[in-house]
C-alpha cells in the first residue's frame, strides 16, 4: 500500500507538478462531480483509485511523495486540499521498522485530518490491513496508530481494512528471489484484488463518512508459497520454493490467521488466478 513518486501530470489530474511550476491551487475542474485528494496517489492502489475517480466523472488531486508533497509537511499539504470535498488516503511508509511506521502514519493522518477539516473536507476515507490492530508490529504498528488516531475523532471519517492484494505477491518475489531458490514467508492470507479495494474506495468516497465499515477481504483462503509458485509457473520460471517463518510477532500473526477475515467481512470476487490470467 505504498506511495510513490509524481512523474507526469495527467490532463485531469491536479499534482505536485504543478505546483513547482509556480501554481499555488488549480481550480476546480468545471464538470467535475467532486474534488478528492488521493493521498499516495502514485502507489500500486493510489494509481487504481485516481483511474477509477476519473472514470466516475470526479477530479482527483494527487498528492505524491516530494519535497513539496511531502504528508509530514503540513504546510506542503494545505496547498492541496483546497477545494476538496473527500480526502483518500492510501499512502504508506518504506519501512518495516514500528518506530518509523509511527512516525509517518501518525503525523501524516494528523496533517491530512486537520488541514482537511480547515478546508471544509466533510470526509476522510482511509485504508487499513485487517489484522494491523492485533498485530501492532513493525509496519503494521504505524497503521494501528493511524487507526486509533482515525477512530478518536467525533467523525467525518471512514476507515476501510482489507486483506493484502493480489499485487503483494509479485513484490514478495522480486525481494525473496534469489537464482533457483525463491524464497517464501509462511503466510495464511485471503488477497483481494488491487481493483476491487480501489473501487470500493471510490464508492465510499462518493457519499458521507461512515466511521468503520466492514472489513472487505477476497474470495477465498490461500497459502503464500503457493501462490508464489502459481505467479513464477505464469513468468516460465520454476525454481525450488523454500517455505521460511517470518520472525516475531509479525510471523506468529502471518501464521495463525489473525491477518484473515472474520465472518462478517465482504468478499471480493476475483481469485488469484483470474487476476494471474489477466496480468
Amino acid at each position: 500500500m505504498g506511495e510513490g513518486e509524481m512523474n507526469e501530470c495527467p490532463a485531469l489530474t491536479t499534482s505536485c507538478t504543478a505546483w513547482k511550476h509556480g501554481t499555488r491551487h488549480v481550480p476546480y475542474r468545471r464538470g467535475a462531480l467532486m474534488r478528492i485528494a488521493v493521498a499516495g496517489g502514485t502507489g500500486a492502489i493510489g494509481t487504481l483509485v485516481v483511474e477509477q475517480l476519473k472514470n466516475a466523472g470526479h477530479e482527483p488531486v494527487v498528492l505524491a511523495r516530494s519535497a513539496e508533497c511531502d504528508l509530514t509537511n503540513r504546510s506542503a499539504v494545505e496547498q492541496w486540499l483546497v477545494d476538496c470535498q473527500t480526502v483518500i488516503d492510501v499512502s504508506g511508509a518504506s519501512t518495516a521498522s514500528a518506530a518509523a511506521s509511527m512516525r509517518y502514519f501518525t503525523q501524516s493522518t494528523a496533517n491530512l485530518v486537520s488541514v482537511g477539516r480547515e478546508s471544509g473536507v466533510q470526509n476522510h476515507v482511509a485504508l487499513s490491513i485487517i489484522g494491523a490492530a492485533t498485530v501492532d508490529s513493525g509496519y503494521y504498528a504505524g497503521k494501528a496508530a493511524q487507526e486509533r488516531m482515525l477512530q478518536m475523532l467525533p467523525g467525518g471519517y471512514t476507515l476501510l481494512r482489507t486483506t493484502q492484494f493480489h499485487e503483494f505477491i509479485g513484490q514478495n518475489v522480486g525481494r525473496l528471489g534469489a537464482g533457483p531458490v525463491q524464497m517464501a514467508p509462511k503466510m495464511r492470507m485471503q488477497p483481494i484484488a488491487g481493483s476491487e479495494v480501489a473501487a470500493a474506495l471510490v464508492a465510499l468516497a462518493g457519499g458521507p463518512a461512515q466511521g468503520v465499515v466492514l472489513d472487505l477481504a477476497g474470495p477465498q483462503e490461500e497459502y503464500a508459497p503457493d501462490l508464489i509458485a502459481k505467479y513464477l509457473k505464469s513468468r516460465g520460471k520454476s525454481p525450488k520454493i523454500v517455505e521460511v517463518p517470518v520472525p516475531g510477532p509479525m510471523g506468529k500473526a502471518m501464521r495463525d490467521g489473525r491477518l484473515l477475515p472474520g465472518s462478517s467481512a465482504r468478499l471480493g470476487h476475483e481469485t488469484f488466478e483470474a487476476w494471474l490470467a489477466r496480468q
